[in-house]
């Protein structure tokens, strides 16, 4: 299970607490995507003044001073040395010059000291509000020698009340000196989100929710519109986890996971509850014994280790108990190379299955209305799906209440198959369960060896052909799969940028500027075609939606004839001008935008854009329209939400991704609903 891992006014952010009666989401208007916009950076330390510039030692021995010995750029760095402790390093303020709600990337040149060999270093944030700390990493570890500079670079947003907060770097283990040099601060400006394209939820409400795992940060600005436009359903990503919710035994803490189910409530949303029990990111005191030492298999432990276990759930899952709609109750309890398929977790060693029977039992007790599921990964595997198969038999013969089985479907661009996905989900239909997709995203990356700052397109167009593929199987098990959840929200956040490797990674459907990819598409194009579109959709020239350059869905939907729409005005010649333009072009395709301008004195209602292609092009896919084309002549006609062209210059826009070869000619001739359009 994936973890999740400003300027400000002098005055500390404890000033801009978060108000759950307003977290109701208004959506500010935009009728196209966004171009992005330029870094702005905020805060530099080159270290060439002889100074630290505002950096200082955490602990109380170190050195953190200024250095000529080596030099990233320029002649100087800042070298810490004298370290006792892995977590000595050199520090800097940072709360005067954060906002909170925005995200900032973090980037810092890194080597280590002249004889100190291989080093992993990491870069952190610390965050304290009222006399208690936080730690959360930027930067996972990463390997620097004294032979090189290597960048860390990872992004944060300071979501929380905090009265100090500051970025460090420090070592995995030991006390190698080490240097730093051109750190950086910066942001991208926020984007305003589309508006006026379908909303998931909308598009698939006759099919199941769609969800996002997110954090507080999703909440903020213009991501928590996105998220409030676009999803039905949220998992709190990290904060119902063990180590957010009770980080000392008996001390619980529930500010982040409050602030997402308040925010659920007031945008009429699902919530699902993850997890109670998994292996990782569960606090060392639970598998300590009475005396504070790590548990052995004894039965005194075992009651031990179980009652923690009914406590913890007894205190968070009764706390949501009216909020939460569905529970991953156990996580990644499966290892398929073991011969009985059960993970040998802390909580195996120690109690058998009985921490998986005890977990369900006191969950149907304190949260009598949720569905409980049992959540594993790779249930696309055969060995796997098998393993979870068999067990979910066995517990419920026992009369265990699990309600479900969560398929994760963390995947790429090769992997799984359609055909895998297929018979993830059929596999488990004779068991009479729910079946829900909690935590699916798709990497760009095949390798642990690739690395992009920029998605390519074809990785993109690939991208979306995998999410397409994967969502034409959901539908078609609809009445098996109750929630679809991606594992984030839009490609600024995401796990895959710090694991398998240190890389930004381009997982979900929107990109780092919350603008629409092809995988939206894609996926928009998967949907049933009795879903309706967009929850308000607005006919006005001044709202055609405006498919963004980088749209290229790879989706091939079967193209069928549509009728020609009947017109209130058909325009006559030059009452009509087109502008075609090919976006992106690779090998064997290319993405088309076509503008539609109606120039005439009265609304066009109801349009169908016809052409002819010179070289063989072949359009297998189109967005905000309905394609079909006979041998080298093509018809578009408008979406059901878009069919109104406003009079003397009103809109439309549509995009398309088609085959080529050899020449791609731009067509030269265009008519709307029979009349000859100009071009341009």
């Amino acid at each position: 299970m994936p973890t999740l891992s400003s300027r400000a006014g002098r005055a500390t952010l404890g000033l801009l607490m978060l108000t759950l009666s307003a977290l109701a989401v208004v959506v500010a208007s935009t009728s196209t995507p966004v171009r992005a916009a330029d870094p702005v950076t905020v805060l530099t330390s080159t270290f060439e003044d002889g100074t630290g510039q505002g950096w200082a030692r955490r602990g109380t021995v170190e050195v953190v001073e200024n250095s000529t010995a080596v030099a990233h750029a320029g002649t100087r760095s800042l070298l810490t040395s004298g370290r006792t402790a892995s977590w000595n390093g050199p520090s800097r303020d940072l709360l005067a010059t954060v906002t909170r709600g925005t995200r900032y990337t973090y980037s810092v040149w890194a080597r280590a000291a002249a004889g100190a060999g291989s080093v992993q270093l990491r870069m952190s944030v610390e965050r304290r509000w009222q006399g208690t700390a936080n730690y959360e990493q930027v930067v996972n570890s990463t390997t620097v020698t004294d032979g090189g500079w290597t960048q860390l670079t990872g992004g944060y947003t300071l979501a929380n009340d905090a009265d100090f907060f500051a970025v460090y770097v420090e070592t995995v283990s030991g006390t190698a000196s080490f240097h730093l040099d051109d750190f950086s601060l910066s942001y991208l400006p926020a984007s305003p989100i589309q508006t006026d394209i379908p909303s998931l939820k909308t598009v698939f409400a006759n099919d199941f929710p769609i969800g996002a795992a997110v954090g507080r940060p999703q909440l903020l600005a213009e991501r928590g519109q996105l998220l409030a436009k676009h999803f039905n359903s949220v998992t709190a990503g990290n904060a119902m986890k063990w180590d957010a919710t009770e980080p000392t035994e008996g001390v619980f803490t529930y500010t982040d996971a409050d602030a997402i189910v308040a925010f659920a409530r007031a945008n009429n949303m699902k919530v699902r509850g993850h997890t109670f029990v998994w292996h990782n990111q569960t606090p060392a005191w639970v598998f300590n014994d009475a005396s504070g030492q790590p548990m052995t298999a004894t039965a005194a432990n075992k009651t031990l280790l179980l009652a923690r276990l009914e406590a913890h759930i007894r205190a968070v899952g009764g706390r949501y108990a009216a909020d939460v709609s569905a529970w991953d109750v156990v996580n990644e309890v499966i290892d398929e190379n073991q011969s009985d398929g059960l993970r040998r977790s802390t909580w195996y060693t120690i109690t058998g299955l009985d921490y998986i029977r005890t977990a369900f039992r006191v969950a149907r007790q304190v949260a009598p209305n949720a569905k409980l599921f049992i959540n594993d990964y790779n249930t696309n595997v055969q060995a796997k799906r098998d393993k979870l198969y068999n067990l979910v038999a066995q517990l419920k013969a026992e009369g265990v209440p699990i309600d479900g089985v969560g398929h994760q479907q963390h995947g790429n661009i090769s992997w799984p198959t359609g055909a895998e996905t297929d018979s993830m989900i059929a596999a488990f239909i004779p068991l009479g369960v729910e079946q829900q997709i909690t935590e699916m995203d798709t990497s760009i990356y095949t390798s642990s060896s690739e690395s992009f700052t920029t998605p390519p397109a074809d990785r993109l167009t690939s991208q979306a052909a995998r999410y397409k593929a994967w969502f034409d199987v959901y539908r078609k098990y609809k009445a098996n799969i109750t929630s679809v959840t991606f594992w984030g929200l839009a490609d600024d956040e995401t796990w895959l940028d710090s694991y398998p490797v240190s890389r930004k990674d381009f997982p979900l459907l929107f990109d780092v500027q919350l603008q629409a990819k092809p995988a939206y598409w894609a996926v928009i194009g998967a949907a049933s075609p009795t879903a309706s579109g967009p929850a308000s959709p607005s006919t006005s020239a001044s709202s055609s939606p405006s498919p963004s350059a980088s749209r290229s869905p790879s989706a091939s939907p079967s193209a069928s004839a549509s009728p020609s729409p009947s017109a209130s005005a058909s325009p006559s010649a030059g009452g009509c001008r087109v502008k075609y333009t090919v976006t992106n072009q690779w090998n064997t395709g290319f993405q088309g935008d076509v503008v539609i301008t109606n120039t005439g004195p009265a609304a066009v209602n109801g349009w169908a854009l016809r052409w002819t292609f010179a070289n063989g092009q072949v359009v297998n896919q189109s967005w905000s329209s309905t394609y079909a084309q006979s041998g080298a002549n093509v018809t578009i006609t408008n979406a059901a939400w878009n069919g109104v062209i406003g009079a003397n210059g009103g809109t439309a826009s549509f995009g398309f991704l088609s085959s080529w070869s050899g020449t791609n000619a731009t067509p030269t001739t265009f008519t709307l609903n029979g009349a000859t359009c100009v071009l341009g």
